[in-house]
C-alpha cells in the first residue's frame, strides 16, 4: 500500500492517447493518460468508462451532440454509446474503468494499446 502522486506519474510520460496503468481494485484500472487532437470513434460494448479532467480540458463528442469537460470534472461514458474524445490542447485524464478495456473499444487500429504501461 503505497500513495500515488499524480503530478509524478504524469511527469513520467509525455505521449498522448497511451494509457499508463496506476492502481488496480476490484478488478479495475486507474489510467492516467494525456490526449491532444481527434481520437477514434468508437464504444465500448460491456465497460463503462469514467474521464476525470486533471489539468486542462477536452470536449467528449457524441454522435448527436458535445459535452466540454473541465479541469476537476468528469463523465462516464456509459457502455454500448459510441464517443471520442477530442482536445486542442493537451490535457491530462484520469481514466477508472474496467481492466478488460481496450481504449479504442471496437475500433482497433494503430491507437490501441493492448497492454497499457505499469507506472
Amino acid at each position: 500500500m503505497e500513495k500515488i502522486n499524480l503530478a509524478q506519474k504524469l511527469a513520467i510520460f509525455s505521449t498522448h492517447w497511451d494509457p499508463k496503468i496506476v492502481a488496480e481494485l476490484n478488478g479495475q484500472h486507474v489510467k492516467l493518460v494525456k490526449f491532444q487532437g481527434e481520437f477514434v470513434w468508437h464504444q465500448h460494448e460491456r465497460e463503462d468508462e469514467m474521464f476525470l479532467v486533471l489539468a486542462g480540458r477536452f470536449v467528449m463528442e457524441f454522435r448527436d451532440r458535445q459535452v466540454p469537460i473541465a479541469e476537476g470534472e468528469f463523465i462516464v461514458v456509459p457502455r454500448g454509446v459510441e464517443h471520442r474524445p477530442v482536445a486542442e490542447a493537451e490535457v491530462s485524464v484520469l481514466l477508472f474503468e474496467p481492466a478488460s478495456t481496450l481504449n479504442t473499444g471496437n475500433a482497433g487500429g494503430d491507437r490501441t494499446v493492448a497492454e497499457p504501461e505499469r507506472i
